[in-house]
């Protein structure tokens, strides 16, 4: 069980497909691109882009990716294209390209950043795939990263999934994610499947990375914005809110805007 959202889930549906169309009669595009991962986010994301009415293009870009995650990201296609007839989808297996890339790179010793490395590398192959799509279909990328995410722990690569023209659940919760998610129809599987980023090629969930669920973490970004401190609390909270006190500082460098060197003049 998933915590519940405060948030009015028929509205805030309504509200962000207004917001869609909107924006994108305004940039005069013809419709999104996502990429399609398997998990809740994009599933919701996707299922917010096609009830536009516009035409949205679902991208899956397998790369060495667990068979589990490419079969809940087909499902969930293959059911939004039943129910919309705007719905586009293709592949693109990025497997032999990151093979190739990986041959070319310079090795290193250091295998902890060696892997990070490779994972980051992963999510910016999709993010030039995605806008590629999108630039030769005149459409937007769409986001699918979520509050917690893109604004509290920044979990997400810069310049990779972070790279996109438009959010439209960055400022839902997890737990609105998938309560939207539950009333958009997204599959079982998906609403049920532990959530991972599937850029590692192993079975490691966002929790395993991250070291606290996204409950406690929605809690600990909610009791930071209310001006709480870690010694406010004790056991478990305190611990929660200090992985999520390390994570936000550590990654404000993705979340703020580009520094620039201004000159005096």
């Amino acid at each position: 069980m998933h915590k519940k959202t405060t948030l009015d889930i028929a509205a805030t549906n309504e509200h962000i497909v207004n917001w869609l169309k909107t924006y994108a009669e305004t940039a005069r595009v013809a419709g999104f691109v996502v990429g399609i991962s398997g998990g809740i986010d994009s599933a919701v994301t996707s299922s917010l882009c096609a009830q536009t009415g516009l035409k949205v293009i679902c991208v899956e870009m397998p790369i060495h990716q667990a068979e589990s995650q490419v079969s809940r990201g087909r499902e969930h296609i293959e059911q939004l294209q039943k129910r919309f007839a705007n719905v586009e989808r293709t592949e693109v297996d990025l497997t032999p390209v990151f093979e190739s890339f990986k041959q070319q790179i310079p090795e290193s010793t250091d295998e902890a950043k060696l892997n990070l490395s490779l994972a980051n590398s992963r999510a910016r192959l999709r993010m030039t795939t995605l806008y590629y799509i999108a630039g030769i279909h005149g459409l937007l990328v769409a986001g699918t990263g979520n509050k917690v995410e893109d604004f509290g722990v920044g979990f997400y690569t810069k310049y990779g999934d972070g790279g996109v023209d438009l959010s439209p659940i960055a400022d839902l919760m997890k737990s609105d994610v998938y309560a939207l998610g539950a009333h958009l129809g997204v599959p079982e599987s998906i609403l049920n499947a532990a959530p991972t980023d599937g850029l590692f090629g192993d079975d490691r969930t966002d929790e395993d990375q991250l070291g606290a669920s996204y409950d406690e973490l929605e809690w600990a970004m909610l009791a930071s914005e209310e001006g709480k401190k870690s010694e406010d609390f004790s056991g478990r909270e305190r611990e929660v809110f200090d992985i999520y006190s390390k994570l936000h500082r550590n990654n404000l460098h993705k979340m703020n805007p580009i520094p620039v060197c201004l000159v005096v003049r």
